[in-house]
């Protein structure tokens, strides 16, 4: 009896040793579940595959104007305990921390890194807290952070640190339709939380599956419209289809009129206005430029439409008919005529579902009416990733994929891939031509070495388009915007031979100033100017300087 007495004492000592260990009581603490049991402020947070501390997922969340992208877990805990708060944090500034705990909230702050750093707090609860909520949250305009691997370790408060199993997810949100050719249209969509994978269907029947956001189908029918839905699956089971789109294939052979683009161009603006600059008809562009942007396009009273008004009396009587009969001219001469929207006064704001389908309606327009080759965005006063990806990809879809779309955003919508101007380039990365940044009107800016740069200097040109070049633009991609001349913009001007020093310097490594990138970007687009009219102001010295040499790029 004493034996099995003391057996007893043994076995009951060592079941209250194991109730009393410390346990992680945060639920998918490692994001491996998706968002399960997180909840992030405006939509802001969403699980990555990379970059990850542990397992398959982290969390990525985006500040964005006044939302700092604040995600939290309501964890149960034991009264009177205290718990150790960490987690492994990366990117732009993250905050860790822990609210309603009884006692003292605390919080703890990373200012930013390139690599996983821990962040490490405790907290001790008050006599009667059964919960606390444990948070995570970025800051106001600075990049996106990503959070894996949270542990809250103290004693087990009665919620257990088991894992949810997974749930059936929802349906994918935001198919759209990319690029299409005779036999095939590509798609994206919205990630879906907890989703492992994804099914396409095609009218209905099963077409194919992949793990990521976007699919090609192919076999399809020339000129022939398709719809497409996409369900989300995991090994809970596959979510109901999505809302369908329609996607028509192009006609055999048949692409967007007009011409390829070269492997090195130069794009140049053409002013429909009179500011004191040179007037030209468009055949009077001088043929060193391979795009010319018509500057610009008009907003309408309907929100996100655009029109055309060629302005007649300002050019010296330039007819409409003239105009049109132009721009087939410089197609023949293997040129690109598109239309530009925006500017330094443009109003035209793409912002809901209604806007965007109204803006590539309304272009689509233009493009049949004018027979542009494709668009420029240069809206100055800020954009929406969101709803101009939709709209360009609508556009795309209708045009055809000849569709030549360039952008000119200004130095600060690029400092960032989390900036909405660069976020819808990377969006559109499929069917994009170029972005020409505007570097000129601007204060000093980051380069990606995390210098300081000011404008007017071969390395302000080098060392911001390396931002473009390392955060994921095809060289093919990037160009390098300049004034034509000295009354082209309010600051930034840089001669021709700096314009020319800093493509040497992106091509080949040779001809730079203090900055030097890592690697040479022979496959760099090219140059812009604004404009064609200030560069024959000024005799055309830019052209004749910067053209021939961009031509002569490798």
């Amino acid at each position: 009896m004493a034996v099995v007495a003391a057996g007893a004492l043994t076995l009951t000592g060592l079941v209250t040793s194991a109730e009393a260990a410390d346990i992680n009581v945060a639920k998918n603490a490692g994001f491996e579940s998706g968002l399960a049991n997180w909840t992030c402020t405006g939509n802001s947070g969403a699980t990555v595959s990379s970059p990850v501390h542990g397992g398959t997922s982290a969390l990525k969340a985006s500040p964005a104007g006044l939302d700092n992208a604040k995600c939290s877990q309501v964890v149960t805990v034991k009264p009177n305990s205290t718990y150790q708060l960490s987690s492994w944090v990366q990117g732009g500034y993250a905050y860790l921390g822990a609210s309603g705990t009884g006692t003292t909230d605390v919080s703890t702050w990373s200012p930013g890194s390139t690599g996983w750093t821990q962040l490490k707090t405790s907290f001790t609860t008050g006599a009667n807290t059964t919960s606390v909520t444990v948070y995570t949250h970025g800051w106001y305009g600075q990049a996106a952070y990503y959070v894996d691997d949270l542990s809250v370790t103290g004693p087990d408060g009665g919620g257990g640190s088991e894992e949810p199993g997974p749930t059936i997810p929802g349906a994918p949100a935001g198919l759209a339709v990319g690029t299409t050719t005779a036999s095939s249209v590509s798609l994206s969509w919205n990630a879906v939380s907890g989703a492992t994978g994804y099914t396409v269907y095609k009218d209905g029947v099963k077409a194919t599956t992949t793990t990521g956001t976007s699919a090609t189908v192919t076999g399809l029918a020339a000129d022939t419209a398709y719809q497409f839905s996409v369900t989300a699956t995991n090994a809970a089971g596959e979510s109901v289809k999505s809302a369908s789109v329609s996607g028509r294939t192009a006609k055999d052979g048949g692409t967007n009129p007009g011409t390829s683009v070269p492997k090195h161009a130069v794009t140049g603006y053409w002013q429909n206005f009179n500011n004191g600059a040179t007037v030209q008809k468009l055949s009077d562009v001088p043929a060193n430029y391979d795009i010319i942007a018509v500057s610009f396009a008009d907003a309408t009273s309907t929100p996100g439409a655009v029109t055309f008004n060629l302005d007649t009396a300002g050019l010296n009587g330039y007819t409409v008919a003239q105009f049109k009969a132009d721009i087939k001219a410089k197609q023949a001469a293997g040129k690109n005529v598109i239309i530009s929207v925006g500017g330094e006064k443009g109003t035209v704001s793409v912002n809901s579902e209604a806007s965007a389908n109204n803006f590539a309606n309304s272009l689509y327009s233009l493009i049949q009416e004018y027979g542009f080759n494709g668009v420029d965005i240069d809206l100055e006063n800020g954009l929406n990733s969101t709803y101009m990806t939709k709209a360009l990809r609508s556009l795309s879809q209708k045009a055809g994929p000849g569709l030549v779309i360039t952008m000119a955003p200004q130095t600060i919508d690029m400092q960032s891939t989390g900036g909405e101007y660069f976020k819808t380039a990377l969006n559109i990365k499929d069917i994009l031509t170029v972005v020409n940044m505007q570097y000129y009107n601007s204060g000093a800016m980051l380069g990606c070495d995390g210098k300081v740069y000011s404008q007017g200097s071969v390395d302000f040109l080098t060392a911001l388009a390396c931002i473009q070049l390392e955060g994921g633009l095809d060289p093919s991609q990037v160009g390098i915007g300049v004034p034509a001349s000295t009354r082209g913009a309010g600051s930034g001007y840089v001669s021709p031979s700096v314009v020319n020093a800093a493509l040497d310097c992106l091509t080949q490594g040779t001809n730079c100033g203090n900055f030097k990138p890592s690697k040479t970007y022979p496959g760099l687009r090219g140059a812009m100017t604004w404009s064609t009219n200030w560069d024959a102001t000024a005799g055309n010295a830019w052209s004749n300087a910067v053209g021939p040499h961009v031509h002569n790029l490798p």
